[in-house]
């Protein structure tokens, strides 16, 4: 069962920091690969990171790579997503999903979304 829960968003100047946070009530995440998505007003959901079930690897799409970072804790059944150095390009709705996570890119099976959190990033 996947009872999934973002939080961790806000209002951020640009160059500035938030820690965004996926959290499930349901089954043991660790075991499953998670994946990042945002969606700006207007465009297309597009895939922004993941992390593997199976060996760790991670992705990042080029906009974001080398300044976000996602990492998983176990002890809160969680998976983060640091993001540091925020654009205005960030802005938009972020979302966790269980995913295929690969070395290229992100695959969601699903259609279903949560509420997601809101990152804004203006001066």
């Amino acid at each position: 069962q996947w009872q999934l829960a973002e939080s961790g968003g806000g209002s951020v100047q640009p160059g500035g920091s938030l820690r965004l946070s996926c959290v499930n009530s349901g089954v043991t995440l660790a075991y499953y690969s998670v994946g990042w998505f945002r969606q700006a007003p207007g465009k297309e959901r597009e895939g922004v990171s993941c992390i593997s079930g199976s060996d760790g690897h991670t992705y990042y799409a080029d906009s974001v790579k080398g300044r976000f970072t996602i990492s998983r804790d176990n002890a809160k059944n969680a998976v983060n997503l640091q993001m540091n150095s925020l654009k205005s390009e960030d802005t938009g709705v972020y979302y966790c999903v269980p995913v295929s996570c690969y070395e290229r890119g992100i695959w969601y099976g699903g259609n279903e979304w949560g509420e997601g959190t809101q990152v804004t990033v203006s001066s």
